[in-house]
């Protein structure tokens, strides 16, 4: 399949939906069984919703999109780039402070929501904008103003109404697709504006990768938000193998929605992994006797044939007799059709990978950011070493630097941060992404080592900052000082230092806390904390002259306390 020749990610669409039979079932929602999309439903809904929306924007217009994952969340991506619009998705799990910031930021010109619960997180703010000018939802609001609204609905229930429309993209690969917020170490996220040709770059190396397990019709199963830089470049690569997408309801629900509809390919973040692990280990701990020694031999065995080490003919038949009786009553446990799990987004634990493939579970790790659209390598499926984060996309260039730092070069990586050229410059050096990685490559494969950038990036995916959460914790007067862990773990925990001037009770504190957390966002909450007494000062080495905590030093060596309140 030829990426290059497509000039916008809406060509790639067109494309697609000329090869497919337009009957064909390509969205499907598990939450609500009955909506489901054939290539005609979408292509139908996305040119007339695109005729609504270019009646507002102009080309390079921004348009906000909230929504869970659902059909129509695709469906609007392309109709607003068909309109000659730039996507700015946004996490349905901001705070209003989030959204004010982004809205300000970018200006947009419509913002799409899914229902009421979306928009009243964001209704007054949209009252107080002079940007938006109508509000689309895909869900009936009950309380708005009419003339400033279009129901998407309404388009969905009419969805065999034929119109003539003929529109036509005319972005370029170079042209904007989309905004997508990230942390930054200021505290304020920064817009990753990503081209479309960075993201059908991206979909080339994907396509590649998954090409050896794609099926007639491969199924997907997406949970991971849609405004993540991840999920959001797979439903492209979804797209281009004509696969059929269902939308999870729920993570809770993963497991059941797997056996419900029996996918080949699921992308998650190592969130999903260390959960899945700890089920399973769990069950397998409950084994006795000979179930025991089943399972001790299939993750032994499993581990073996991972890393290619040569098995005796004993072994070789205690493996096949393994597979029939333990690998394969996992798989049906998830469907029985999985071809393979893709983690990116963070870190996946070595043991995790390890223990996931030896069981029969297929998991390939990658590695990018939101600023390579995002993908920049990935384990092939035929040669999967876990410590590693695979071998980089031939759309993209990557290389060590003297500091250990992993660079990257390409048509993926962004055309900058929006309204922040200062940002832009600190990390983009002569056309090189200066990602704040360290690595090394093994063999051509990429192992990352280290991080160099005061970013914690959570098992779920998310990106944090943690200076915009101590900064909020020093914004109040019973805090002085405050370094906020989380790395990799499950939740957010702080150092606290407290100002001395004020008799603090320990149940005022938590008090104050519990007040913090309201106005932060689930993944940035403080779960627990610790208190020392000495200040950080430059006299004992824990600040620089201009006055910034030594984060590492720091962390370094509360360390132990750090990873105690796990």
């Amino acid at each position: 399949m030829d990426f290059k020749k497509y000039n916008n990610l809406v060509d790639l669409f067109f494309e697609q939906y000329k090869k497919q039979n337009k009957d064909k079932f390509f969205l499907s929602s598990l939450k609500e069984p009955k909506k489901n999309f054939s290539w005609k439903d979408v292509h139908s809904v996305v040119m007339r919703l695109a005729n609504e929306i270019s009646k507002i924007i102009k080309d390079g217009d921004r348009c906000m999109l909230i929504s869970e994952n659902r059909p129509e969340w695709m469906i609007s991506d392309l109709s607003i780039m068909l309109a000659g619009g730039i996507t700015v998705p946004a996490y349905t799990t901001y705070v209003s402070r989030d959204y004010e910031y982004i809205i300000n930021d970018c200006s947009p010109s419509i913002l799409l929501v899914s229902n009421d619960e979306q928009f009243n997180k964001v209704k007054s703010i949209c009252e107080r904008s002079s940007y938006i000018k109508k509000i689309f939802s895909f869900e009936t609001l009950t309380d708005i103003d009419k003339n400033t609204y279009f129901n998407v609905g309404n388009l969905i229930q009419n969805i065999n109404i034929s119109e003539n429309i003929n529109l036509i993209s005319k972005a370029k690969r170079s042209d904007p697709a989309c905004i997508i917020y990230t942390s930054g170490t200021q505290g304020n996220p920064k817009g990753v504006i990503l081209s479309h040709g960075g993201i059908l770059s991206n979909c080339e190396g994907g396509h590649k990768l998954l090409k050896p397990i794609l099926e007639k019709e491969t199924r997907f199963l997406t949970w991971l938000p849609l405004s993540h830089s991840y999920e959001h470049a797979v439903q492209f690569i979804q797209i281009a193998v004509g696969a059929k997408v269902f939308y999870a309801e729920s993570i809770d629900k993963l497991i059941k929605n797997m056996s419900e509809c029996s996918p080949h390919i699921m992308t998650a973040v190592p969130r999903f992994y260390q959960n899945l692990y700890q089920k399973i280990n769990a069950t397998f701990n409950k084994a006795q006797g000979f179930k025991r020694n089943l399972i001790n031999n299939t993750i032994k065995l499993g581990a073996k044939k991972l890393r290619k080490i040569k098995m005796s003919f004993s072994e070789k038949v205690v493996n096949f007799i393994v597979d029939k009786l333990v690998r394969n009553k996992i798989k049906k446990q998830f469907g029985g059709s999985l071809k393979t799990f893709v983690s990116g987004g963070g870190a996946l634990d070595s043991k995790i990978g390890t223990f996931l493939n030896a069981i029969g579970l297929p998991t390939l790790q990658g590695y990018g950011l939101t600023e390579t659209s995002p993908v920049v390598s990935c384990n092939p499926i035929d040669d999967i070493r876990i410590e590693t984060v695979g071998i980089p996309f031939s759309c993209n260039e990557v290389k060590i630097a003297g500091d250990g730092e992993i660079l990257v070069k390409g048509e993926n990586v962004m055309l900058g941060y929006w309204n922040n050229e200062e940002e832009t410059k600190k990390v983009l050096i002569d056309g090189w992404l200066h990602t704040g990685d360290i690595g090394v490559f093994e063999s051509n494969y990429l192992k990352i080592t280290d991080r160099k950038k005061d970013i914690l990036v959570t098992p779920g995916g998310d990106n944090i900052s943690p200076l915009k959460i101590e900064n909020i914790l020093t914004s109040s007067e019973k805090i002085d000082q405050a370094i906020v862990y989380g790395d990799n773990k499950p939740y957010l925990v702080a150092l606290l230092i407290l100002n001395k001037e004020i008799n603090l009770e320990k149940e005022n504190l938590e008090k104050e806390i519990e007040n913090i957390n309201k106005n932060l966002s689930k993944v940035e909450k403080i779960k627990k904390y610790f208190i020392i007494k000495e200040n950080f000062t430059i006299e004992n080495g824990m600040m620089t002259p201009t006055l910034k905590l030594k984060r590492f030093k720091i962390i370094n060596k509360y360390k132990k306390n750090f990873e105690s309140l796990y």
